[in-house]
């Protein structure tokens, strides 16, 4: 599957597909019950994630914002960018056999159309309580966009200005 990552452009527009479908279908869904359609979503999302991205199903998913590379396979699950353990050969200091998730999701997004500026926004952290739940199912909801208390009251902003 590491071609289909190393051409993100090609799930940029798969992404976007899927993202209109479900919001076409959020009204049949809202219908059903959003628990109970995640019950059926969960495990073919779980499935072909797993497979093309490694994917650790924290039901925040952001994969259009970080190059179609999943942050949550970072051994110190960052999701704002690398550590400062980077070695000069774009390795991770943790596992030094694995390239850095954040060298890859900027090579990534850098050969991306509509998404590629979100690697420059700062992502709020992980909410553990939505591990092992659809994504979809919380992005149509907006369980992914909740936010600490100490958040709420920020804009989105980005962590670097985009080079003119």
């Amino acid at each position: 599957m590491s071609w289909l990552q190393d051409h993100p452009a090609v799930l940029e527009r798969m992404y976007l597909a899927t993202q209109r479908l479900f919001a076409w279908a959020d009204p049949m869904i809202s219908r059903i019950g959003y628990q109970r359609v995640d019950r059926f979503f969960r495990t073919p999302e779980d499935w072909v994630k797993a497979l093309v991205f490694d994917c650790m199903m924290c039901g925040q998913c952001i994969l259009h914002s970080t190059g179609m590379t999943c942050p949550m396979t970072c051994p110190k699950n960052l999701r704002n960018g690398p550590c400062g353990g980077v070695r000069a050969n774009g390795h991770c200091e943790v596992k030094p056999e694995m390239r850095c998730v954040w060298v890859q999701a900027f090579e990534r997004s850098q050969k991306m159309t509509v998404y590629s500026d979100e690697l420059l926004w700062l992502q709020p952290p992980v909410n553990r309580q939505l591990e092992g739940t659809s994504a979809w199912i919380n992005m149509l909801t907006g369980e992914d966009k909740q936010v600490p208390t100490a958040w709420q009251d920020l804009p989105i902003i980005p962590l670097l200005e985009k080079p003119s």
